[in-house]
């Protein structure tokens, strides 16, 4: 979790619940059988580098982390109590958000609880719990979690605690007695705890460490665990499965513990990234060679606060690794008291499109959001929404329509986080019977998880569905030239406060802008490809098949039916929620597609479907002319 969230002193209740459509409490096999979707890679776009699938489309990834509950004891350090919550939260993960992809942690003490010995039980049970996303068309983020380094510095009395090294690191590290001091946020501990900072300095510098099982080298000893994690999940798990891992985070929000007077950029080039090599040869060893490494940058990157890193100094990294980067607002969450809104988060989203560009690979968020209760939580609905639009693409919405290729491509993110626990724990903070925690997700006072689930395991969110259930282009046939939704998102939660429109349409395509006008819709533009594949874009539960109408170079449509061009399918591994499928003859043309959401209101005319179609065709041919 980010360095800056997260404090005791500005919780407040926790916010009502608001229900989207309940998910049913039965963890049954998914109704719609998942396909068999095969690996994805990191591919050339242009002069990007993009996530591509097996049949060459190009993939944008979508979902949550599951979960914070890894960090805690009473769910034996994996994001789920059982398989069945596990089947469960992924059944309505998918039914209520499309979501096709999730950062699924585990935990180094959970794999090693001695020095001589890995829990192949643990394993086990978190390979039944990957199983219940991948058997419903999940992709999955392996993520080896920590932070604060270890919930053993932490005394029982602590404001604190954190998750990561096993009880027996710490012992045989003898470190000092922690004290963060005045801290009023948790990641302030990176910087003023000692024995954080010594626990952490001691694992990129490779310390010697006396253990009951004989001298060993801290992080010697974490590689050989993670090559052993790796080969027996490789084993466990069937190969359609293994295909639908997208690869390994090797550590989670990396801090330096100390820069012997160095830049976090010579930290980064001469600590981070060797131990970034060593993870990727135990990665090659262990049969991951055809799937890429997702490393974090110095966590202090982008955060608003210290910024240091970023892995500019590293060298060109290639295919065989992903640039993850995790996005927080660092003065939103502290000192800034202004609301997010139209384009606010462009410029940090471009920064991480332009860093991947320049490492030469693909980029991931796989960690932003913002908390659910407390002082500035007023803000979130409108933050996350902000956010959500800079990954769209990163041109500010009343822009877009007179620049919409300079958005970048779509980025691929995994929001922070996904807790059918959320408000419901009982996790002794530190081992201490005295602390308690029951609210929100149970760890530092935090309170992030998007839904939260009743007495009967029914799943239901606590954000606006049009913040998290959106359109998105899955899997384009080709190349994606443009993107872009409108969400019509409210500032409130549960669809309450103000509605204000992001998308405007300019005043010259009086069609368009008629057709879309207190609509949600969205637009994708994009350069076929030899392939015969359709183009995917998941559709929200609020774009009714019967109520979405399409305006395409392929066709225009109001009700979109089963068969055709463009067509309606079900989503893999789920019986609710649909896809919208748009099929072009093979060849590098250019294709656009407007979606929208007409369940409500009068429905489109021929005349006003038509005055549509011809302003967005001459609208696609000026700005994206063939060649």
């Amino acid at each position: 979790m980010a360095a800056i969230r997260g404090s005791r002193h500005v919780r407040a209740a926790a916010a009502a619940v608001l229900t989207m459509a309940g998910a049913s409490a039965v963890a049954a096999p998914p109704a719609e059988a998942a396909d068999d979707q095969g690996a994805v890679v990191v591919g050339p776009k242009q002069q990007h580098w993009v996530f591509r699938d097996a049949d060459g489309r190009e993939v944008t990834l979508r979902g949550f982390n599951v979960s914070g509950s890894t960090k805690l004891y009473e769910n034996g350090l994996l994001p789920f109590r059982t398989t069945a919550d596990a089947a469960r939260s992924a059944q309505a993960m998918r039914d209520l958000t499309g979501a096709n992809a999730v950062r699924f942690l585990i935990s180094w003490e959970g794999v090693q609880p001695a020095p001589d010995r890995i829990d192949h039980a643990y394993l086990d049970r978190a390979v039944a719990q990957i199983r219940a996303f991948t058997d419903r068309g999940f992709r999955v983020l392996l993520d080896y979690h920590q932070d604060l380094y270890s919930a053993h510095l932490f005394n029982a009395g602590s404001w604190y605690t954190g998750d990561g090294a096993p009880k027996w690191v710490i012992e045989a590290g003898g470190y000092p007695r922690e004290s963060c001091g005045i801290c009023l946020l948790w990641g302030q501990n990176m910087m003023n705890n000692a024995a954080v900072r010594q626990a952490a300095y001691d694992f990129w510098r490779n310390r010697e460490l006396t253990t009951p099982a004989g001298k060993v080298r801290v992080q010697d000893a974490y590689l050989a665990q993670a090559k052993a994690t790796m080969a027996h999940l490789k084993q466990r798990l069937p190969q359609p499965a293994f295909d639908s891992v997208l690869g390994f985070d090797p550590f989670n929000e990396p801090f330096d513990g100390g820069l012997d007077g160095g830049t976090g950029l010579d930290w980064e080039k001469n600590r981070l990234m060797p131990f970034y090599q060593r993870f990727r040869t135990a990665m090659d060893e262990a049969g991951w060679n055809a799937k890429p490494a997702f490393v974090e940058p110095l966590v202090f990157w982008n955060t608003g606060f210290f910024e240091q890193g970023g892995m500019t100094s590293v060298g060109r990294l290639g295919t065989r690794w992903v640039f993850n980067s995790h996005y927080y607002d660092g003065a939103r969450m502290t000192l800034d008291p202004t609301p997010a809104s139209d384009g606010t988060y462009a410029a940090p989203m471009n920064e991480i499109r332009q860093r991947a560009a320049a490492l030469g690979t693909a980029p991931l968020v796989s960690e932003f959001g913002n908390k659910l209760s407390g002082t500035g939580s007023d803000r979130t609905p409108w933050m996350i929404r902000s956010m959500y639009q800079g990954m769209d693409s990163g041109v500010r919405g009343r822009d877009w329509w007179n620049g919409p290729a300079a958005g970048g491509s779509v980025l691929s993110s995994m929001q922070w986080h996904w807790d059918v626990y959320s408000g419901r724990h009982r996790e002794l903070m530190n081992g201490n019977p005295d602390k308690v925690r029951t609210e929100g997700d149970a760890w530092n006072d935090e309170d992030h998880s998007v839904v939260t689930a009743d007495d009967a395991g029914n799943v239901s969110s606590r954000l606006d569905a049009r913040v998290l259930d959106r359109l998105y282009p899955s899997a384009v046939n080709g190349d994606t030239l443009a993107f872009a939704y409108e969400d019509l998102a409210r500032s409130g939660y549960g669809g309450a406060g103000r509605q204000q429109a992001w998308l405007t349409v300019p005043s010259s395509m009086p069609g368009l802008a008629a057709l879309v006008k207190d609509r949600q819709y969205g637009v994708l533009v994009w350069r076929g490809s030899a392939a015969a594949a359709p183009t995917d874009l998941h559709l929200p539960r609020s774009f009714a098949p019967a109520g979405t109408t399409v305006v395409s170079d392929l066709g225009t449509v109001s009700g979109v039916p089963a068969a055709g061009p463009v067509r309606a399918v079900h989503e893999s591994g789920s019986s609710s929620a649909y896809r919208l499928q748009l099929t072009a003859p093979a060849g590098s043309a250019v294709h656009v597609a407007l979606v929208v959401n007409t369940t409500a209101g009068a429905p489109p005319t021929a005349a006003q479907l038509a005055a549509a179609r011809t302003e967005l065709a001459a609208w696609t041919d000026r700005l994206f002319p063939a060649g």
